[in-house]
């Protein structure tokens, strides 16, 4: 017989992981620690515990625009190679203890170079991290392999950069490029001459598109900045009627099998739907909607991605079935070549939930 769809099930199932923020995972003793030795003084606590809690409760705010203000106090303890380093080297040892096999991991290099790190270094500390955390994760047992999605601000204007960044360290360890930041009113196609950096290295990217805004930022994404993935996505649910046809759009991300990055705690937090139970991801879901299930800010929103799989699936009444297809469909959309996504897939992700069912 399988096993049940427990907390400790779940953790124990192999875990594609496609959108976290390195920014938004830190452990809270970490950012204490950083913070002191990198001299930021403006933290709201000083005690691990309660400085999780502030965290959770100022990110509950139903707002994108106060839910992103919670992030000044992590990057501002990620102004220098070795806290930047420290920090991807953990997130990759956390993700593994969790079950996670593969994850893309994002962060905006941009944001470390307020105290004169040059956005190069952030990187460089960035993806040697992941590197570094990666071989002592398999060292205990539980090898992971995590790439580096780097941002770019949707509200400034180093895209190009960015853009040349992900080109220049794509053999290092950067699988792809994102756009982050506030939605409304800073379009995904405002600068041309990144996406033409991007298209001109045939370079992955994925794109924030249908979280905060609607349907027409999800069209320009793909339209616009040629999004493969679309981080979110979910507002693609206003063209899914409870009955009756899909709308155009919909219709076009159904049949193109456009992976949609979903976060349900975190849509809840940010006020796109008010509660789990009315969040979209499961009616997308059995419509066949490439949906995959993350974590988003596992601090910010006090999740891991087990238990983000175990809440969608207490939730709705999930089966193994749900669960390995939104992880397959992960490892269908991740940013690999084809014999390596092959190789997850038949050598970690199927045997791993075989030995669940068994």
């Amino acid at each position: 017989m399988p096993l049940p769809l427990t907390a400790e099930s779940i953790r124990r199932a192999p875990k594609v992981l496609l959108h976290d923020h390195l920014d938004g995972g830190l452990r809270p003793q970490t950012v204490l620690e950083l913070a002191d030795e990198g001299g930021y003084r403006d933290l709201p606590a000083t005690d691990a515990g309660e400085l999780a809690r502030w965290f959770r409760r100022a990110a509950d705010s139903g707002s994108l625009v106060q839910y992103l203000e919670t992030f000044a106090h992590t990057v501002g303890v990620m102004q220098r190679p070795e806290a930047v380093h420290r920090v991807a080297r953990e997130c990759a040892l956390d993700l593994a203890a969790d079950g996670v096999v593969y994850a893309e991991v994002r962060f905006a290099p941009e944001l470390s170079t307020a105290g004169g790190m040059a956005i190069d270094e952030v990187v460089e500390a960035m993806v040697d991290g992941f590197a570094v955390g990666g071989r002592e994760a398999a060292e205990a047992g539980t090898p992971i392999r995590v790439g580096a999605l780097l941002c770019a601000m949707r509200q400034a204007d180093r895209w190009e950069e960015v853009a040349g960044l992900v080109v220049r360290f794509r053999d290092a360890g950067v699988v792809g490029f994102d756009l982050a930041g506030p939605e409304i009113g800073f379009p995904p196609d405002r600068v041309p001459s990144a996406i033409g950096v991007l298209d001109g290295a045939r370079a992955h990217r994925t794109i924030h598109a249908g979280e905060a805004a609607g349907i027409d930022s999800i069209r320009t994404a793909l339209d616009g900045a040629h999004a493969e993935r679309l981080g979110h996505g979910v507002r693609i649910a206003d063209e899914v009627p409870a009955d009756g046809p899909l709308g155009p759009l919909a219709q076009r991300v159904l049949d193109e099998q456009v992976t949609l990055e979903v976060a349900p705690s975190s849509n809840v937090q940010t006020g796109a739907y008010p509660s789990l139970a009315e969040h979209p991801v499961d009616r997308l879901h059995r419509l066949g909607f490439a949906v995959t299930l993350n974590t988003d800010n596992r601090l910010m929103s006090g999740v891991s991605a087990t238990s983000e799989v175990a809440a969608v699936a207490r939730t709705f009444g999930w089966s193994w079935d749900d669960v390995q297809t939104v992880t397959e469909r992960a490892v269908a959309g991740a940013f690999l070549d084809d014999g390596e996504r092959a190789r997850l897939l038949t050598d970690v992700v199927r045997p791993g939930y075989t030995v669940l069912r068994s």
